[in-house]
């Protein structure tokens, strides 16, 4: 996928300006009969961001998306896109959605479903311009059956953009892409960016929500549980990850003062703490052959896992 770093620099500008509220769910609630999908959530966006909406399965993710897309409608709360009714052709017109949802066509070219998708809007991107974003030039004449699983990611991607839409949903980006095609669409999020549009990413990819992410929301059992710029989520953990290999059981070091969790990978231990020099000089003074040490601050992946399993263990006290 050929990286366009300046598809997006001449788009005219349109409201709101940047960092102008977007898209808003106020205090919604999403029932399923019996079932809360949503309960008080929240959620603001703004021209220019691109949020992560991150949670485990069952998060209410696919809910809050919907909802955005005018798909449907809350219990109770408001939801806005762009000052307006996400069901209204008006708000409809500016969004754009890459959703794993569905089939598309496979007897259908590459140029074809292009062409369809951009017959839906009024001010279209050019197919020129869609190949080039999506990386997909010369391949406009195959079928979409015939296309390789990142080749198709590639061309949902494309889809999302035939509006030239101001706000945008990528659920799962780049599932199936190798990492060359990976890191060229993060190049063309980032262009997004920008240019003034907005993103919503959902993703298990922990590692491109760190990097595309302006400020990630975790989602826990239809709520947020936490919220801001990932540099501050990681730093608000403050614990630090110990890797090592060793004699010491995990039991063991489960029970020292400040160690979180421990567990063995393999050959390798690895201990979670909040003392991380405490615990490290007492590793040390009972096993002397401690060997392959390795100690860093949490990343993405472990704040994700705090996070979500304090969530868990708060909503059990309470129930």
């Amino acid at each position: 996928m050929g990286a366009v770093t300046t598809e997006f620099s001449e788009i005219a500008g349109a409201e709101p300006t940047a960092g102008g509220t977007v898209a808003s769910l106020q205090s919604v609630t999403k029932k399923f009969k019996e079932q809360t999908a949503l309960d008080g959530f929240s959620l603001e966006l703004r021209a220019g961001e691109v949020v992560a909406l991150l949670g485990p399965n069952g998060a209410g993710k696919t809910t809050a998306v919907r909802l955005l897309l005018g798909l449907s409608e809350p219990t109770a709360g408001t939801v806005r896109i762009f000052g307006g009714d996400p069901r209204e052709r008006a708000s409809r017109e500016r969004l754009g959605a890459m959703l794993q949802v569905g089939r598309m066509p496979d007897t259908l070219k590459v140029r074809e479903h292009l062409q369809l998708f951009c017959s839906y809007y009024p001010k279209p991107r050019p197919l020129d311009e869609l190949l080039a974003i999506a990386g997909l030039e010369g391949q406009q004449d195959k079928y979409f059956g015939k296309l390789s699983g990142g080749q198709k990611q590639r061309m949902l991607f494309a889809l999302a953009l035939c509006g030239d839409p101001d706000l945008v949903f990528l659920d799962e980006p780049t599932l199936g892409m190798d990492v060359e095609a990976r890191r060229s669409l993060w190049q063309q999020v980032r262009a997004l960016s920008a240019a003034g549009k907005t993103i919503l990413l959902t993703t298990h990819y922990l590692e491109e929500a760190d990097a595309l992410a302006s400020r990630i929301v975790v989602m826990q059992t239809g709520r947020v549980v936490a919220e801001g710029r990932p540099e501050d989520l990681k730093a608000a953990q403050g614990s630090r990850t110990i890797r090592c290999v060793t004699s010491l059981n995990a039991v063991f070091l489960s029970g020292l003062s400040g160690v979180i969790s421990a567990e063995r990978d393999g050959e390798t231990t690895v201990v979670r703490t909040e003392s991380a020099e405490s615990v490290l000089r007492t590793m040390l003074q009972e096993d002397r052959n401690l060997s392959r040490l390795e100690v860093r601050s949490a990343g993405l992946e472990e704040t994700f896992l705090a996070l979500t399993n304090h969530a868990s263990h708060t909503a059990g006290k309470i129930q």
